[in-house]
C-alpha cells in the first residue's frame, strides 16, 4: 500500500463504526479507546444516530479512533455517499479508471527506464572500444580541426 494522500472521511459523535482491517471485520463503539488499524480496499459503515449513516469505499488506508466518538480516515483513494448502491456503481467505475491510469503511468515509466539502460549501455560499450562510438558532442566538421 502507498502512503494515504488525504482525510477522506472526518465523523464526530459516532455511534457504532464497521470496518475491515486484515484480522477480519469489526466493530467500534462509542466511547472505544483510540484505535488506529490499516484498512485493505473496503467499505466502511457508521451509524451517528437519527437515522444518519455513511458510507465510504476506501482503497487502502488508515482509520483512527479519538476521544471514542471521532473517526477519522485517511485514503489514498476513496468515495463517500450516503446510500450504498449508489456509492458501489460510482466506485467501481472510478476505480477501473484510476487503475487504467495508473497502467498506463507504469508501462510509461518502465520504457523510459529501459531507454536510459541502453543509452548508458551504449556509452560504456563505446568507451570500452567494444561498440559503436558515442555520439560526438563536437559540430559537425570539427574533428580535423585543430
Amino acid at each position: 500500500m502507498t502512503t494515504p494522500t488525504a482525510i477522506v472521511a472526518d465523523v464526530d459523535h459516532v455511534r457504532h463504526i464497521r470496518a475491515e482491517d486484515e484480522t477480519g471485520a469489526f466493530g467500534i463503539m462509542a466511547g472505544h479507546a483510540d484505535f488506529l488499524t490499516v484498512l485493505p480496499i473496503s467499505v466502511v459503515t457508521w451509524d451517528c444516530g437519527g437515522g444518519a449513516e455513511g458510507f465510504v469505499l476506501v482503497r487502502g488506508g488508515i482509520l483512527t479512533v479519538h476521544d471514542g466518538t471521532l473517526v477519522e480516515i485517511a485514503a489514498r483513494g476513496a468515495f463517500s455517499r450516503d446510500d450504498l448502491a449508489s456509492l458501489g456503481r460510482d466506485a467501481i467505475r472510478e476505480f477501473e479508471r484510476h487503475n487504467e491510469m495508473e497502467d498506463v503511468s507504469r508501462t510509461a515509466d518502465s520504457r523510459l527506464h529501459l531507454a536510459k539502460m541502453r543509452q548508458i549501455e551504449r556509452v560504456l560499450a563505446a568507451g570500452r572500444g567494444g561498440g559503436p562510438a558515442a555520439p560526438s558532442l563536437q559540430p559537425a566538421g570539427a574533428e580535423g580541426d585543430a
